[in-house]
């Protein structure tokens, strides 16, 4: 079942157990819409009347061009063996010529939703975890427009690495209010616009890619597919991860209206490359991973012995295989694919989890637990029954 929510009415606490029992009282069925008169017009709402949500369907996508660690050799001071030996990384996917983050976002959805046989114009709501956006904006709007969603509502969620687990938390509880029926979760980044690619450091880590999950309501509340979730940010360790905001008015630490240089004045700003401390954020996920996790096996009630699947961000091969080894998971429930994809923020727990469907992994039933950690710094965990 699905955790418990509460909300306050004047003095009294209303949880979404009291509303289950007065759903209950109303003939199996019906969704038992109710009116009310708001300034004189009559508004039919179904919100906080509870609902479950089950997973109906995944995607992915991936640009067409790859780069393999003996290309990256080309570039910059490495070897495949250097590469692979501290991260498990093979190769990675960049955009090139047309391809966007929309497109990509776009393509994962649309494959979620055929797998879902649900209709475009039938999603109520997407949300899309991912910091590299293609507009200042956001994204989520475009990508609505290309696949022809016109009904739904759709907006950004940036909370780096961890931002497809947040969405999935959101996306349910969105169809548990009961107002939702279709609910669309991307997770997509396309970082390789921001990566140095002369720096060893970052530039053999990360590749685009995204990755999508069709949530739908289902009428009875218990039947629910998160079965606990844990989220946490720590914004004193921002400075480890960062692709900061620059532009020479703010270098010259001067407001742009007011800039002696015309081109401060005019100029536009953009993201600096990619900024990483690799042994604090190494240490930083070694720490909140097993602890998060916990956390949310204990609210789901569920052992670790109990986990069919470990859907871990893929930041690298050591922190997946120390994460194993210490829920005592073996080589069987653990679903990496960081060797062919690298790491791709937000995009990789949903590429993952997508590629294990389709490679008959996971099956209805299965209890899948994720995990996502990175910038902000974040760190998230949900435990699903598929």
């Amino acid at each position: 079942m699905c955790p418990t929510a509460a909300i306050s009415v004047g003095a009294r606490v209303i949880t979404s157990r009291d509303l289950l029992s007065s759903s209950r009282r109303v003939k199996t069925g019906a969704r038992a819409p109710t009116q009310r008169r708001d300034r004189g017009l009559a508004v039919t709402t179904n919100a906080f009347v509870p609902a479950g949500a089950r997973i109906a369907g995944v995607g992915m996508a991936l640009p067409k061009q790859a780069l393999t660690n003996d290309d990256l050799s080309e570039l910059v001071d490495t070897n495949d063996t250097w590469i692979r030996s501290r991260t498990g990384i093979g190769k990675r996917h960049v955009i090139s010529g047309d391809e966007s983050l929309t497109s990509l976002a776009s393509e994962a959805a649309l494959n979620a939703l055929a797998m879902a046989n649900v209709k475009p114009e039938d999603v109520d709501l997407i949300i899309l975890a991912t910091s590299s956006p293609d507009d200042a904006f956001g994204s989520a709007c475009t990508v609505q427009a290309s696949i022809g969603a016109t009904g739904a509502l759709a907006y950004d969620l940036t909370a780096a690495c961890s931002g497809f687990v947040v969405g999935m938390v959101n996306g349910v509880h969105f169809l548990r209010g009961g107002e939702y029926e279709n609910v669309l979760v991307i997770g997509a980044d396309v970082l390789s616009r921001y990566v140095d690619w002369r720096d060893r450091g970052t530039c053999i880590l990360f590749g685009d890619g995204a990755g999508a999950c069709l949530l739908t309501r289902t009428e009875n509340p218990e039947d629910c597919a998160l079965l606990g979730f844990d989220m946490h940010s720590d914004g004193t360790g921002n400075g480890n991860l960062t692709a900061a905001f620059t532009s020479e008015s703010q270098l010259a630490k001067t407001a742009k209206p007011t800039s002696e240089s015309d081109g401060a004045a005019s100029g536009t700003g953009g993201f600096a490359n990619i900024q990483m401390n690799g042994q604090e954020v190494f240490k930083f996920a070694v720490r909140t991973v097993p602890d998060t996790l916990n956390k949310s096996l204990a609210k789901a009630k569920i052992t670790p012995e109990e986990i069919d699947h470990l859907v871990l961000h893929q930041a690298n091969q050591r922190i997946i295989d120390g994460a194993a080894k210490k829920f005592g998971l073996g080589r069987e429930k653990v679903v990496s694919n960081i060797e062919k994809y690298g790491n791709t923020s937000a995009g990789s727990v949903p590429i993952a989890m997508a590629e294990a469907v389709l490679e008959g992994r996971i099956k209805k039933g299965d209890i899948v637990a994720t995990v996502g950690f990175g910038a902000g710094l974040t760190w998230a965990s949900a435990i699903f029954r598929w």
